[in-house]
């Protein structure tokens, strides 16, 4: 999936948070988003998928409006925290997914991603039982089942031990590597063992947008 961001200026009230940012990825890309906190990432992620209205042509998803896309299943998204469950409840990994498939995914396709993602065993598991990484591969699964385009992960290694860190950046790049688009926000890119194509440098909502060489050098 391609992703266009052209100029893109955007505030709450009288508070400008974007101011002028731009980028552009091609089919396949992985883009690392970072930043102070209050530098505008969760604001970006949400202009592009259409929480915030933005003015027409300043993002462009496979070349269509923002406002007029129409197939955000496309799109898969792991927020920071996930506030619409509650872990109190007794609910296993598997009745989450149910719950939350908008597709036709066949059992096996779902056992397919589970197993791809490292969690097949924990599918009949209650979720008070998962450690943070094995929650977070949970939730990854339930983007991955509308079968998305592009994967965008808001701090998705916040809280998450180094050995599950280390696991979680192994899978997203084997799902880049089958040709998903990537946006990753990170608070912490030293951490991240991820095959990155470009950087985007938030500060006081002015971005700094810049490619990544083999060897993880920007150009």
């Amino acid at each position: 999936m391609r992703l266009a961001v052209q100029n893109l200026t955007f505030g709450y009230d009288y508070r400008t948070v974007l101011k002028d940012v731009s980028f552009k990825l091609n089919t396949g890309d992985f883009l690392v988003i970072i930043g102070n906190n209050g530098s505008g990432k969760s604001t970006l992620v949400k202009c592009i998928l259409g929480i915030n209205k933005v003015p027409g042509n300043q993002i462009l998803i496979d070349d269509v409006d923002v406002n007029q896309y129409k197939n955000f299943k496309n799109i898969g998204y792991v927020p920071q925290k996930f506030d619409d469950f509650n872990y109190e409840f007794p609910i296993t990994v598997n009745e989450i997914l149910n719950a939350s498939s908008y597709s036709n995914i066949s059992e096996d396709e779902k056992l397919e991603i589970l197993d791809k993602v490292g969690i097949l065993e924990l599918q009949n598991e209650n979720i008070n039982n998962l450690s943070g990484g094995q929650l977070q591969r949970v939730f990854i699964v339930r983007s991955l089942m509308n079968r998305p385009k592009l994967l965008i992960l808001d701090e998705p290694t916040v809280g998450v031990d180094r050995t599950n860190v280390k696991s979680f950046y192994k899978t997203v790049n084997q799902l880049n590597e089958e040709g998903i688009t990537i946006v990753l926000i990170t608070h912490n890119i030293k951490e991240a063992n991820a095959n990155f194509t470009h950087v985007l440098s938030l500060h006081n909502g002015e971005g700094v947008f810049k490619s990544v060489d083999k060897e993880g050098a920007t150009v």
